[in-house]
């Protein structure tokens, strides 16, 4: 993940692709091997970026299953992350063994980045997700790239195309088209709902930008990591200051079984197979193929939650997909 370029423009794929060299085994089957490696290489990126993103887009799903069983958001969240703890605590510990020690300073970042990129930008989308529809809810995330281009323009003094410009308003119109189906099929506090998902994709994208300049020394898998490790902390100490200890112990047997689910399948799957899938094919074609995280979740919503699909919804689904895919563009 990286600043501007010199010219101050906007690019919503702050992430930079991380290109990893063939080894060769001798002078003369290196071009062979070079060859022979490269588009099996970039097969397996492309199919565990799309495994990525139909991981995550499965997170919304399972949040919407497991609130037909009496259970809110903060325990929810604070089971998710019970879940993922020990993952993430490998992961750092594998990162931590192949990297140097971390100054005072970007510890502390770390730790802001955390709370604000994972934990902050978790709670307030299982929230909204108590009100609003998945479609709905993974349209309005997938905003992120836009508000990260808001942000540099309004706030960081960078410049957006009129093609960036125009691509705002198109995915800001489709996701009003989206939230208009939601109305008219009806459901209480769907302005709520979306405000907090909103609230939670703003999160995220403040996280990126923050991240910008650590990255670069930090390294992108160990600031995932301990990113997500502080956030899983935040989540329980959470749930232990307003739930009781206890409650974890008697919720319905499906709560733990799609908790399971939620924090292995989606959580930690899709992190790692999205930074494996920018190692073999860059981060800018991993975002286009992620593109397919909106659709498998609609495709999802109608078959497990009996969601209904008009119109409306179609069209703001095509109208935000092509707005961020407009925003992602980088100039010639």
């Amino acid at each position: 993940m990286s600043g501007a370029d010199p010219e101050h423009e906007v690019d919503a794929e702050l992430a930079q692709p991380l290109d990893v060299a063939p080894v060769a085994a001798g002078a003369g089957e290196a071009v062979a091997a070079t060859h022979a490696e490269i588009p099996q290489s970039h097969l397996r990126g492309v199919l565990l970026a799309a495994l990525g993103a139909i991981a995550f887009s499965g997170k919304a799903i399972i949040v919407k299953l497991a609130y037909r069983h009496d259970v809110d958001a903060v325990t929810l969240l604070a089971l998710r992350m019970i879940v993922a703890l020990p993952l993430f605590l490998l992961m750092a510990a594998w990162a931590w063994r192949r990297s140097s020690s971390l100054s005072g300073g970007d510890r502390v970042r770390i730790v802001v980045l955390g709370g604000l990129g994972y934990y902050l930008a978790s709670y307030l989308d299982f929230a909204g997700l108590a009100h609003i529809t998945a479609t709905l809810e993974r349209l309005i995330l997938y905003l992120n790239p836009t508000l990260v281009l808001l942000i540099g323009v309004l706030f960081l003094g960078r410049r957006a195309s009129r093609a960036q410009v125009l691509a705002l308003l198109v995915s800001y119109a489709g996701v009003v088209l989206a939230i208009g189906h939601d109305l008219e099929v009806g459901g209480s506090n769907i302005v709520l709902g979306s405000a907090l998902v909103f609230g939670s994709a703003l999160s995220y994208a403040l996280y990126l930008i923050g991240s910008g300049e650590i990255v670069e020394r930090v390294g992108a898998v160990r600031l995932t990591a301990y990113a997500s490790t502080v956030a899983c902390v935040f989540c329980i100490v959470q749930y232990l200051l307003l739930r009781p200890l206890d409650g974890l112990l008697t919720l319905a047997p499906e709560v733990y079984g799609l908790s399971l689910l939620n924090g292995t399948v989606c959580t930690v799957l899709p992190v790692l197979a999205v930074m494996m899938a920018v190692a073999r094919i860059g981060s800018a074609r991993a975002a286009q193929i992620g593109m397919i995280g909106p659709v498998s979740t609609i495709v999802l919503s109608v078959l497990l939650l009996g969601e209904s699909m008009g119109p409306w919804q179609i069209a703001g689904t095509v109208l935000v997909l092509a707005g961020v895919f407009l925003v992602g563009r980088r100039r010639a």
